[in-house]
């Protein structure tokens, strides 16, 4: 028996493209559970392996690799609490709101729906959301649901204050909200994987599209549209914006949301009439989605492990005026953005935060190459900046560089599976 064997029966039993982690991922997995069950070698292994469903759930464990927090994207969920509000339920007397999270690995996606959800006023009581993981042990916690401070990102916590409580040193959530979610145990590949069709008013399915390989993405694709409900929402990682597009899915036009929509039933051609003229409209419609309005949540800076000393006067003033120019991208002015974003980066050291907004801004006005330029340089300051490395695969899967894009959609694996192993091993 061979690696590759590992990473074939991986590839048929969930889908897992190895590549999109990098084969010495598998391997090591491998390799841990050869230790761990007491087998010899490969061979030995692979018998285990074939005989044991248990210990083929212990192999997909090993490989899984988590990397979430609450509110993460958090566009996606404004934009979910935009297009689900109490007005919605209001027109839509004694129907109840059906969401799904795949997958939902530790918990906090599916639990940030219900939150942002009952922030915005929507009665939970109308609200059912399914949770679906093909790992057991990532349910477990999930269920439990009570986190530590990695599933806390970012500099706007408030949510935290206002849905959870310390027990025990872990912030828990009340039965309230864990009530809303139904845990699964399930492989989007069964063939059994949630019988029905339009179950769901909306579908989160981020970042699970970009570990298969072309075959398994279309069919995934296909459960998913089974699935969706013909006006509900399916949100997309950035990087997977593009595949949806092809898949004949069009943008539901929340910015930087990265929703899509089935596509409406083609209407029936008129032969006699003339072909419409392509219009400046029509033209722009054919692009992807622009950049949010609200841009704040994507471009402020993550906080430091420690404190950092206050800033000095100077630096206080050059924060300003850059958080002018974020301001002015918030509520759309992207030309006055992009041109105080520029008098920022003339007059002061670049930072990957200026010139991430920057990029941001100039995809927001359909300026392609500078956002490229930008989001290029992003990554010469930082070259594990995960939000650069996916807008920029974007951008070039856009202009039909497929190869482009999945180099640094990998990279970006490979930043994130760098991340988790340095989190694990503090």
């Amino acid at each position: 028996m061979t690696p590759e064997g590992f990473q074939q029966w991986l590839k048929h039993t969930m889908g897992l493209d190895a590549a999109s982690i990098g084969p010495g991922v598998v391997e090591r997995a491998v390799q841990r559970r050869i230790s761990a069950s007491e087998r010899a070698d490969l061979t030995a292994y692979w018998h285990l392996l074939r005989a044991s469903q248990l210990e083929q759930q212990e192999l997909i464990e090993a490989v899984v690799v988590p990397e979430t927090w609450f509110f993460r994207d958090n566009q996606a969920f404004a934009a979910l609490s935009h297009h689900y509000d109490p007005l919605w339920a209001a027109s839509h007397p004694g129907e109840r709101l059906r969401a799904l999270s795949l997958p939902c690995s530790s918990g906090e996606e599916p639990y940030t729906v219900v939150m942002a959800l009952l922030d915005a006023g929507f009665p939970i009581d109308r609200l059912d959301v399914d949770a679906v993981d093909i790992s057991e042990r990532a349910l477990s916690k999930a269920r439990h649901g009570a986190y530590g401070s990695n599933s806390f990102r970012g500099r706007e916590l408030g949510f935290r204050d206002r849905h959870f409580h310390l027990e025990d040193g872990a912030w828990r959530l009340p039965a309230s909200i864990r009530s809303r979610v139904r845990f699964i145990q399930g492989n989007v590949l069964d063939i059994a994987f949630l019988p029905g069709e339009a179950l769901y008013d909306a579908i989160f399915c981020r970042n699970l599209l970009i570990y298969f390989d072309a075959q398994t993405q279309v069919r995934t694709v296909e459960i998913l549209r089974r699935l969706l409900r013909p006006q509900g929402l399916l949100f997309v990682g950035p990087s997977e914006a593009s595949l949806m597009l092809a898949e004949g899915f069009v943008s539901a036009q929340f910015p930087m949301a990265f929703a899509f929509r089935k596509a409406p039933p083609k209407p029936a051609v008129d032969i006699a009439a003339p072909a419409p003229r392509k219009t400046v409209t029509a033209i722009a419609s054919a692009r992807p989605a622009p950049l949010p309005r609200a841009l704040s949540a994507a471009v402020r800076p993550t906080p430091p492990a420690r404190p950092a000393p206050p800033p000095s006067p100077a630096q206080a003033v050059d924060e300003s005026l850059l958080d002018r120019a974020q301001a002015l991208a918030d509520n759309g002015r992207f030309a006055e953005a992009a041109t105080a974003c520029e008098a920022y980066l003339q007059t002061h050291s670049a930072s990957a935060r200026a010139l991430y907004l920057s990029g941001l801004i100039h995809g927001a006005l359909g300026r392609d190459s500078a956002a490229e330029d930008h989001f290029r340089k992003v990554l010469y300051l930082e070259p594990c900046h995960e939000e650069a490395l996916m807008h920029l695969a974007l951008l070039l899967e856009t202009r039909g560089d497929a190869a482009g894009g999945r180099v640094l959609r990998l990279r970006a694996q490979r930043c994130r599976s760098a991340a988790v192993g340095r989190q694990e091993s503090q």
